[in-house]
């Protein structure tokens, strides 16, 4: 399939890395506009011809979250009324992604509400990264693929040449992730006991591990109002961690999360550009730093314009 035949187009929420995935792939990004009616509702009009043409829209549903996933639902909407061949909506975060199980009585399961509005839309197939929960692929009846940002952050960590290093699971679930990590970068396993008192408010337990006089490195899929990261880091400085990294995929970053990381004992946070940070909230993060996926999606899009295998991405060597 040619390249002549491949469309992408981004919405408002991360053009930045869509601009970096166009550059990575030698294409233009479509021309759209997408403009707001006096009362607020949307409208996005196609500036140039998607008949026939295999479509990637790139769209985080970050915040303002409703406003998002809303302006992609149209966005997919107007792509399939213009009979583009095939719709794949680029989703690099993955919002509402944890609102995935009913925990307790008479609450929905968003995930799956979501993931039914954007195949309704019209979306042939869904790519994405580190979902906050694997199984959320299966909400969906059309194909998915969830890529890891392990490339990207062990490339990263590796180049620190690390020694003494210990990967802590900043909770249970999180377990298989971090064992991911200490695998490709030879590090041992801890795990920290963490209970969710609400939404905003975790409760650390005590860590399964040694990590006294040891390097940590915490990875986690997000950092939303850091509680769960940041309590554990203190954990790990009270039973004796020499330094504390923190690596994560999303940075929603919300409500406290800038000021609990820059009090906690953390001495460098790595994050990927799957949600756009500002400036000023990096300048305010101990030793922040951006790590860009647009070589990874760019790479998984070629690979599903022309039909080709992309599970080899999960474990793609980030030098090539």
């Amino acid at each position: 399939m040619s390249m002549a035949n491949l469309r992408l187009f981004s919405g408002r929420t991360n053009r930045p890395l869509a601009e970096k995935i166009s550059e990575y792939l030698g294409i233009e990004l479509g021309n759209v506009r997408i403009e707001p009616f006096p009362d607020g509702e949307l409208m996005i009009k196609l500036e140039e011809d998607v008949r026939g043409k295999d479509v990637f829209i790139v769209q985080s549903t970050c915040s303002p979250v409703n406003r998002s996933v809303m302006e992609l639902l149209i966005f997919i909407d107007c792509a399939r009324r213009a009979s583009a061949e095939r719709i794949t909506a680029v989703i690099p975060y993955f919002g509402y992604a944890r609102q995935d199980r009913k925990d307790e009585g008479r609450t929905p399961i968003t995930a799956k509400l979501v993931a039914n509005l954007i195949a309704t839309a019209g979306a042939d197939r869904v790519l994405t990264m580190d979902l906050h929960a694997a199984q959320i692929q299966g909400f969906f009846d059309i194909p998915v693929d969830n890529l890891l940002a392990e490339p990207v952050l062990s490339h990263h960590f590796m180049n620190e040449n690390i020694e003494n290093l210990v990967l802590v699971s900043p909770d249970v679930g999180n377990v298989k992730r971090s064992r991911i990590y200490s695998g490709r970068m030879n590090g041992e396993l801890a795990i920290i006991d963490k209970r969710r008192v609400s939404g905003h408010e975790v409760e650390v337990g005590h860590i399964i591990g040694d990590v006294k006089g040891r390097t940590v490195l915490m990875i986690d899929d997000m950092i939303s109002t850091a509680g769960t990261i940041c309590e554990a880091a203190k954990l790990c400085k009270a039973n004796g961690a020499e330094r504390i990294l923190v690596g994560t995929t999303h940075a929603v970053l919300c409500g406290p999360a800038i000021q609990r990381l820059r009090d906690a004992p953390i001495d460098e946070v790595i994050v990927t550009d799957t949600i756009p940070v500002s400036d000023e909230k990096l300048q305010d993060l101990v030793k922040g730093k951006v790590l860009s996926v647009s070589r990874l999606m760019g790479e998984a899009i070629h690979r599903i314009h022309n039909d080709e295998s992309v599970s080899s991405l999960f474990h793609m060597d980030i030098d090539r």
